[in-house]
């Protein structure tokens, strides 16, 4: 993984003097500029509010009054949370300008933090899989960049923002970080304030995307802090700075439906991965020493199906409402989708989170003696052309039981970036932060 400086580790010289967020952003700018023709990671732009307040930041640090660790940190937001100075198109024809003239629960929270909203970032439509967007990947432009925080990703992938904030409810934060070759993170269920978002559904989260551990870490904090958890959830818990690294002494292996799908790059780029941190000490516990991850694995092969019919009956609103408006600025793929799950019954979807709570009981009783999970998290490196945003296999588990997930970017396929995923414990999130941070420091 190479060596990213994170944003909060400026503070001393923000205080200084010897740098500055109006520097710092002027860099970011610059990059953009030059590569944003290729990457077209952007959706709206609000460069000169961005370079204001990037000014009154240098004042609070230069007073040593900083809001918070991230005061003048530059973001992108997926177009899938509302900002009140630029529209929330969602990703799709039919809301093309759309303003609400308010922000999200996070932006509200960013803003308050004193983080500077540079951008909005382009999206799949309604966070789906179908793909409007001609954004690409950064790390070669005739590959996807995933989906479907396609241009958060990107944006923090090519260099252009430090850190982003996208959504996931299948796979579309991990993925598209496994591809961007960027640090992902999907919070424990309820783990962000949802407020605000068109990702709604009952295991969508609000999802952070970064350069640097330490800057994701204290990001999570400035916004549980100011806006909070999901309503009824305290949200993501733990210290004000970053967990100390903390080597896992046991890490189970589930091969998910993604397994049988790996590239055999992504499939031998995992398996030196494992050597490498069994050579440091780990226990890596696979299904074929332990009946109980067996059985964990083999519930959830049809996961993604269980995931579908969950999804497809809650997205009866307000997709079905969006046909009737105007059918034609639908994809194809979301009208296919309107009629598939014109067959679904409330007693399937009952049936569904019968079965999902029981997941839920069965990774807990599976993964109580262990650190966490350890997994691919795409099935390899971006593929080919932007038509697909590539292949959820590898995240679905996370989405569907609600636990912490993060994807490193520590691997390799193709010559191409790719992420080793850690999936936590419920509410545990800051202990899955503790071992990434130790894999991160021992892995090069």
């Amino acid at each position: 993984m190479k060596e990213v400086a994170s944003y909060i580790s400026k503070a001393e010289a923000f205080r200084a003097g010897s740098s500055s967020p109006v520097a710092v952003l002027e860099e970011y700018l610059a990059t953009i500029e030059a590569r944003e023709p290729a990457v077209k990671a952007f959706k709206a732009m609000a460069i000169e509010r961005a370079r204001k307040e990037a000014a009154a930041s240098q004042a609070r640090w230069k007073a040593g009054t900083p809001l918070s660790p991230i005061d003048g940190m530059p973001f992108g937001i997926k177009d899938i949370l509302e900002t009140a100075d630029m529209p929330t198109g969602q990703g799709s024809p039919l809301w093309e300008g759309f303003e609400t003239r308010r922000d999200c629960a996070s932006v509200q929270a960013l803003r308050d933090a004193g983080a500077l909203i540079l951008g909005k970032t382009t999206t799949t439509e309604f966070a789906s899989r179908p793909q409007f967007a001609d954004t690409t990947n950064p790390h070669d432009p005739t590959r996807t960049p995933g989906g479907s925080s396609s241009g958060s990703c990107a944006a923090v992938g090519a260099g252009f923002v430090p850190l982003a904030l996208g959504t996931q409810v299948v796979g579309s934060t991990l993925r598209p970080s496994s591809y961007c070759g960027v640090i992902g993170y999907k919070p424990s269920i309820g783990g962000f304030n949802r407020g605000g978002s068109y990702d709604y559904l009952s295991h969508s989260c609000t999802g952070l995307i970064g350069a640097a551990l330490e800057d994701i870490w204290a990001t999570a904090k400035a916004l549980v802090e100011r806006t909070g958890g999901d309503p009824g959830y305290s949200g993501v818990t733990g210290p004000t700075e970053i967990p100390a690294a903390h080597q896992p002494k046991t890490l189970l292996f589930l091969e998910t439906d993604g397994w049988e799908r790996a590239t055999p790059g992504a499939r031998a780029a995992f398996e030196a991965a494992c050597a490498k941190l069994k050579a440091e000490g780990c226990e890596i516990i696979t299904g074929k020493e332990n009946d109980r991850i067996a059985a964990m694995d083999a519930a959830i092969k049809d996961i993604a199906k269980l995931s579908e019919v969950i999804l497809g009956w809650e997205g009866r609103w307000p997709l079905n409402g969006y046909a009737r408006i105007d059918s034609g600025k639908l994809h194809p793929l979301a009208l296919e989708r309107i009629e598939r799950n014109k067959s679904l019954t409330l007693d399937d979807y009952k049936a569904a989170l019968e079965t999902r709570s029981a997941l839920r009981e069965r990774y807990a009783a599976m993964i109580e003696n262990a650190d966490a999970v350890v997994t691919l998290a795409a099935t390899g490196a971006a593929p080919k052309g932007l038509d697909s945003t590539g292949d959820p296999g590898f995240n679905i588990p996370a989405s569907v039981l609600g636990v912490p997930a993060l994807s490193l970017p520590l691997l390799e396929d193709e010559g191409m970036p790719l992420g080793l995923q850690l999936i936590g414990k419920v509410n545990e999130d800051a202990g899955l932060f503790a071992h990434a941070g130790w894999i991160i420091e021992n892995f090069g």
